[in-house]
This record gives C-alpha cells, structure tokens and sequence, in this order.
C-alpha cells in the first residue's frame, strides 16, 4: 500500500465532526406537555436523530435565553470537549465555568411513544408551562414557551438588514 497523506487522516474528532454534520434540525414545531411534563419530540427531529445514529441526548437552560437547549449527544460531547480545552483546571475562575455549564445539563431519552420529560426545574428555568414550541437550530433543538414566540427574536426590517450585511460580508470571503 502507498502512502496516502493528508486524505487517510482519521481521527476521533474528525470522526465526531463528521457524525455531527449529518445533524440538521430545522424549521419548528408546537407541542403540549402533559401534566407530568412529557412532550413528543417532533417527528421530523427524531427522524434526523435516527438517521444520524443518535440516541441519546443532553438538556440544559440556554447560557443567554429563557429556552432549553437539547444537544445530541455526539454535539454535546463536541462542545463539551471545546469547552474544556478553553479552561484551565487550575483557574478556579475557569473551573466554575465549566462546572456550571457541566452540572446544568441533564441526559435524555425518548419513551416508547417518542415523548421526552421535561424536568420541573428546567421548566421553571425557562418559564415554560405547558405550551411549547421546538425550533431547529442547526445541530442543537431549542425548547420555548409557546407563548414567548409571538413577538419575533427580531423586528422584520432589522432581521432583513442585518442579513443582507453579513452575506455582504460573507460574500467577501467566498471562494
């Protein structure tokens, strides 16, 4: 066999990237949760999931919003992993950091019927009571109060503006 260089490279992290490439959730979905705070993960979203090879996933509170974050696994780990090669584990600052984000997450499982359980507490985090909806961001799912998604994350006009200046920007550094 010849030496075949750069392609024949295989690592666990390109292994890992490669797994969660074929994650794509997108577009959203209303859900009710049951009284014991049981929701059915979208159709579509699990079918991406099965598709990728993925059963199981992590939750927690998102760092900047009132949502929850389900990750799966493959993308937790990933992020997880980034997240510690960031942070010393002899910077007690930095330590916390990572202890925080660490302990705030909580694996799930989808039930027979396809139903993920949405804590208490996390529901309290989020402010989310029975109405929720599910929105696709890429390789993570968000979990809102239904009721939070009237208003839009960001007025039309300013939504379009700033779209158009970053393609602008993107289109610079297009091949």
């Amino acid at each position: 066999m010849g030496n075949c260089g750069e392609l024949c490279n295989f690592t666990a992290e390109n292994f890992i990237l490669s797994k969660v490439s074929k994650l794509q959730f997108i577009g959203s979905s209303d859900a009710k949760a049951d009284s014991k705070g049981r929701v059915f993960l979208p159709a579509n979203f699990r079918h991406v999931m099965q598709e990728a090879g993925e059963e199981s996933m992590v939750m927690r509170k998102d760092v900047f919003q009132d949502c929850l974050v389900i990750y799966p696994e493959s993308v937790w780990t990933e992020q997880l992993s980034v997240l510690r090669a960031k942070l010393s584990r002899w910077n007690k600052q930095e330590q916390q950091i990572f202890r925080q984000f660490a302990a705030d997450a909580e694996i799930l499982t989808t039930d027979s019927n396809g139903r993920i359980l949405l804590p208490r507490r996390y529901r309290e985090l989020a402010g989310i009571n029975m109405d929720v909806r599910f929105i696709g961001m890429d390789d993570t799912i968000e979990i809102w109060a239904r009721e939070k998604m009237d208003i839009p994350f960001v007025a039309p006009e300013e939504f379009g503006n700033k779209l158009e200046e970053l393609m602008e920007t993107a289109k610079d550094f297009a091949l």
